[in-house]
This record gives structure tokens, sequence and C-alpha cells, in this order.
């Protein structure tokens, strides 16, 4: 099983925030057993919207230099209303900091106008091969990827 949790980047500003939409369907994977009978989307999977965002906006930022971005730490995670199918949630995230390959973020999600989650959270990049010289191919293949998949969530229409 894998998540796509941002299905649109909605606009950016590199280096200081991006929007993005999840557009939660009764199709999703999850939602079997999450909960059967009344279906609503993990807090969990939403604060990983929040960390798929920000993942793009260092990606975009940097012109996708780096391969490889991973959650390092998440501070005062909050959630309110519940997200069903048929829903989208709308995220949003801010750069508060940016210390080398460390970033941090705050950011929310929203579905129609209602708070559902909110995070402070620090991501950290790097290259593979940084750390194995034998997986700089690697690196090369994850950065095209992520610049194709670019161009499906904007609709190669860039911000």
């Amino acid at each position: 099983m894998r998540f796509h949790l941002i299905d649109r980047i909605v606009s950016y500003e590199p280096g200081k925030g991006l929007r993005g939409l999840k557009r939660l369907t009764a199709g999703e994977e999850y939602l079997a057993d999450h909960f059967p009978g009344f279906p609503i989307m993990p807090g969990v999977l939403q604060l990983q919207s929040l960390v798929e965002a920000g993942s793009w906006l260092v990606r975009l930022t940097d012109d996708f230099a780096s391969s490889v971005t991973v959650l390092r730490e998440v501070k005062t995670v909050k959630y309110g209303n519940l997200m069903q199918p048929g829903k989208a949630l709308a995220v949003a995230v801010e750069l508060t900091n940016r210390d080398g390959p460390a970033a941090a973020f705050k950011g929310k999600g929203e579905c129609e106008g209602v708070q559902t989650v909110s995070a402070q959270f620090t991501l950290f990049s790097y290259n593979l091969g940084d750390r194995n010289p034998a997986l700089r191919d690697r690196d090369e293949r994850l950065r095209s990827h992520w610049r194709a998949l670019h161009l499906l969530l904007t609709g190669g229409l860039g911000r």
C-alpha cells in the first residue's frame, strides 16, 4: 500500500509556503478499516498530508537538489473535525526556519473552512549518494520521479 496524500499543488512560493489539496474518495484503501460503517481519514494520514506538502516546498525551493526528504520531528499536533469521503482537505504549510538540510514548518489542514489538523514539524533532506556513493544513480532516478510527479500535481503549469 502506498499513499499519495497531495492530489494537487494549488500554489507555492519558494522558501515561503505551499497550498495543496487532497480529495478524499470512498475508494481509499485504508477507509475499509478506518472505520467500517463510518469511514474517516486517519489523523496520522492528515498529518502526513502536511508533511508531503512541506516536502514539496523543500523540493521546489531547492530545485530538486535532494532526492530524499524525511520527517525528523513533530510538535504540537492538534486534530479538529473529522475528514470523511467526498470532502477535500485543503493543506497549507509555511516554512518557519531553514538550517541547511533541516526545514521547520507550521501547517494546517481544513475541510470546508473548518480545521481538521494543525502541526509544527521538521523535515530533513539528503541524497543517498552522499551516504553511499554506490547509490548516486538512485538519486537521479528519484529526482526524475519527483520532477515528473510535480508536473502531474501542478498540471504542468509550474506555480
